[in-house]
């Protein structure tokens, strides 16, 4: 079994899998009259193969109790997928590089602050949602379209926060 210490999330130690959306550190300009400030281009939508489109949803997710053990990770070969809490829910981040194996030595486990949002980039494997607290509420943008955009690795891993 695979034991992480969840590290905060930073878009530096994050970048090898996809993007942080984060409005406190993203550049913005203002719209609307002055009144909006837009932070623009956050993350690349990725929707590969044929008929492929981007959807829109809201998650709702029941929090996980810690120590949190997995025994699978997923990947989305076929598109990225993002997920940005509604309110300011915090949920542990577990990832691993592409690649049709994983090898235990790159998975890396992170904690969001609760305003910060993922973008995994198409193949990445990651954990199932993990919700720290309470219920919680995502915008998630990722891929529909014809294939098979799920996969699942079998793997044992229990991550702890620091």
């Amino acid at each position: 079994m695979i034991k992480l210490i969840a590290e905060p999330l930073t878009a530096e130690a994050f970048a090898p899998f996809g993007d942080v959306l984060d409005a406190r550190t993203s550049a913005s300009f203002p719209i609307n009259a002055g009144r909006t400030q837009r932070h623009h281009n956050l993350a690349t939508v990725e929707t590969l193969g044929e008929n492929a489109h981007t959807l829109i949803n809201i998650f709702v997710s029941q929090p996980v109790t810690l120590p949190l053990e997995l025994t699978f990770l997923e990947r989305h070969p076929q598109g990225s997928q993002a997920f940005m809490p509604l309110h300011q829910e915090r949920f542990i981040v577990v990832v691993a590089p592409p690649g049709d194996i994983i090898d235990k030595a790159d998975v890396r486990a992170f904690v969001t602050d609760g305003r910060q949002g993922v973008n995994y980039r198409a193949g990445t494997w990651h954990a199932i949602q993990s919700v720290l607290e309470r219920e919680g509420e995502f915008l998630v943008v990722d891929r529909g379209g014809d294939g098979n955009n799920c996969d699942e690795f079998p793997i044992a891993i229990c991550i702890t926060l620091a």
